[in-house]
């Protein structure tokens, strides 16, 4: 009788085993069964697991933020956990909930305010780049030149004066390879390992100094501590800072490497940001967080393209315990398969999902809580660095598109890399040229 019941109460979906990954082989199955079985599918993976992809933004909703408590992360953060070790992205339990509350005080807004100055610094040095290959009529490889940009602002922020005088001490940047090598393999992985002596050395000469009360992200993180007062150890702060260097710059570095495609494909949308940027900050002085909080429409821009290339395109869970979800059972240890990308291109939740529309998002056009939408998760485990990210998005491109107009090459669509984060397939290469006032 029970096996009748949950059968009839278990979401429509295939009959057959399906492969599920973090692939384009997974991307293809699912918009599939979306568009065969609805917005809740149930299927069994080829090891024979139970799965079901939710394309619900209701109970997308649920999981993530009401329910949040049932569910812990799911299949494909193995990868993700020999990178990352047990950091914030892929702890679960009392260690996430600690790591957590331990480094939220960082992300504040009156903390990250004061990295502003260093935001324009990077900016700066791009422009210089920009400036000469313009000179010289050079195109720019935009998708290496948004992660370098992202790349360097990280790693000053987090160890501020060391980033000069122990990263770069030997001429070049020893996380350089993070930026160039998107595969995340086992090679990437042993060089993220072997960069945590050097780490462990940084930390050591800055409690041998006494972590003086300077801000950058290390200091934070040295001097948070737990309930009890009991401070990071050094295995849970490597994993912590090797975490805030991946996460910190790629979500930023692969946003603005879609936005500057996108924009140089939409000369009308363009000059509503150029003409947004001249007016709220017309010299490098005027960047404050208030001036940066009024660029609305810019906002909007980076908000649209997030909706298209959101960087995480795959969420996984696992349920701890049974649930329900609209109606459907939820056994324990059922495998969860969410996708920002395939909910924000799903034209039932946002018509002609393939145009480029900033005006989406616009003020009034969804309650504060009800978008379909969650590019950085949702809930307790929404991303941190959120606020950190649009920040130095809007210096970048409020700096940088009013100097530099950047033009396509070619009309050659750049496509996807489906892996743990969402890249173009190759490399964007544009014609910078100068603005003239």
């Amino acid at each position: 009788m029970s096996d009748t019941r949950s059968a009839v109460r278990r979401p429509p979906g295939p009959a057959g085993q399906v492969h599920l990954g973090i692939d384009p082989e997974t991307l293809d199955t699912l918009l599939q069964v979306r568009d065969k079985y609805g917005d809740i599918v149930s299927m069994t993976r080829r090891n024979g697991r139970l799965a079901y992809f939710i394309n619900d933004p209701a109970e997308v909703r649920r999981i993530l933020v009401r329910r949040h408590g049932r569910y812990v992360k799911g299949p494909g953060f193995e990868r993700v956990k020999m990178l990352l070790g047990n950091g914030l992205i892929v702890s679960d339990g009392d260690v996430w909930r600690r790591s957590r509350t331990m480094i939220q005080p960082a992300f504040s807004r009156q903390n990250v305010h004061r990295l502003l100055k260093l935001m324009v610094q990077c900016c700066d040095n791009r422009a210089a780049r920009w400036a000469a290959a313009a000179e010289k009529g050079e195109s720019v490889n935009i998708t290496s030149e948004t992660s370098d940009f992202a790349l360097e602002l990280i790693l000053i922020s987090i160890f501020g004066d060391d980033y000069e005088s122990r990263l770069l001490s030997k001429g070049e940047n020893p996380f350089a390879f993070l930026a160039s090598d998107s595969t995340r393999d086992l090679s990437v992985v042993m060089k993220a390992r072997n960069l945590r002596r050097l780490l462990l050395e940084i930390i050591e000469s800055r409690r041998n100094a006494g972590n003086a009360e300077t801000y950058d992200f290390l200091s934070m993180y040295m001097r948070a501590t737990d309930k009890q007062g009991a401070a990071f150890t050094d295995d849970e702060l490597l994993d912590e800072l090797i975490t805030l260097i991946v996460a910190g710059f790629e979500t930023s570095a692969n946003t603005l490497n879609w936005v500057w495609y996108l924009l140089a494909g939409h000369p009308d949308v363009e000059e509503k940001v150029i003409e947004e940027s001249r007016s709220l900050i017309p010299t490098v002085s005027a960047v404050s967080a208030d001036s940066l909080a009024a660029m609305k429409y810019t906002q909007q821009v980076l908000e649209e393209t997030l909706r298209m290339y959101p960087p995480v395109w795959l969420f996984t869970r696992r349920s701890r315990e049974d649930d329900e979800l609209d109606g459907f059972e939820v056994p324990e240890d059922t495998d969860i398969y969410l996708s920002p990308f395939i909910l924000h291109r799903t034209a039932r939740f946002w018509p002609e999902p393939e145009r480029f529309d900033p005006a989406r998002f616009a003020e009034g056009k969804f309650a504060k809580n009800e978008r379909p939408y969650f590019p950085f998760s949702l809930g307790p485990r929404r991303c941190l660095g959120e606020y950190f990210s649009f920040l130095e998005m809007k210096v970048h491109l409020g700096l940088l598109l009013p100097r530099f107009r950047m033009m396509r090459l070619d009309d050659k669509d750049p496509g996807l890399e489906l892996a743990v984060n969402l890249r173009s397939a190759s490399d964007i290469w544009l014609q910078p040229v100068i603005r003239t006032a």
